[in-house]
């Protein structure tokens, strides 16, 4: 799992890493302020998934000023690439840099959300190919989840909550043969609650 963090340029923490964002148009709503953001800036333009995580407001966030912060949770499907600046980079999030003001601690709540949300939701359609063997969507699991993922517990779960279906498709075989893997996607493509007390745990030693 990857966070897209840009190397600030001005002071306060010039040089350091830190979340994309910029201050609310005067006439700007909060959605399409983060869109605008993030397609201007990083030409991030398709997002699958946005939704408000926090907002911050401690009075010494940010030197020399008082800045009140409200951030959002993202998402951008794997087969995802945008052009990035050459002050932009994606970073996993397991080995994040020295990053500017609380932006890591930002960072930490939204990959604590996207794990909850993927235990009871059908989040991971934001996070998956339109298409997809269920070992390519484990592997995506094990990412965003911070553990392993067993690839047919996983397929017994998604099947059970109606979350993916088969194609009817299989993947072409690899080198050394063996049965071509079915293809799945996703039922839908709006967030849903389909477990609300499941949590999607590691497996057991």
């Amino acid at each position: 799992m990857h966070v897209l963090l840009w190397q600030r340029a001005l002071e306060p923490a010039a040089g350091s890493w830190a979340l994309p964002g910029g201050e609310l148009g005067r006439d700007e709503h909060l959605n399409s302020s983060i869109r605008r953001q993030l397609a201007e800036k990083v030409d991030v333009r398709e997002l699958s998934h946005l939704e408000q995580l926090d907002s911050r407001g401690r009075p010494e966030r940010v030197p020399g000023r008082r800045v009140v912060a409200t951030s959002y949770l993202g998402l951008v499907p794997v087969d995802a690439d945008p052009r990035l600046p050459d002050d932009t980079a994606w970073h996993p999030v397991a080995d994040l840099p020295a990053m500017a003001f609380d932006h890591g601690d930002i960072v930490r709540a939204a990959t604590g959300r996207l794990s909850r949300k993927l235990s009871y939701t059908n989040l991971g359609f934001a996070l998956a190919p339109p298409r997809f063997t269920m070992s390519e969507l484990a592997r995506i699991y094990r990412a965003a989840l911070g553990h392993d993922v067993d690839v047919t517990n996983l397929r017994r779960v998604l099947v059970r909550r109606a979350q993916i279906e088969p194609t009817g498709q299989t993947a072409p075989s690899g080198p050394g043969g063996g049965r071509p893997a079915a293809i799945y996607r996703f039922t839908a493509h709006q967030l849903q609650v389909t477990d609300p007390f499941a949590v999607l745990a590691p497996p057991r030693a």
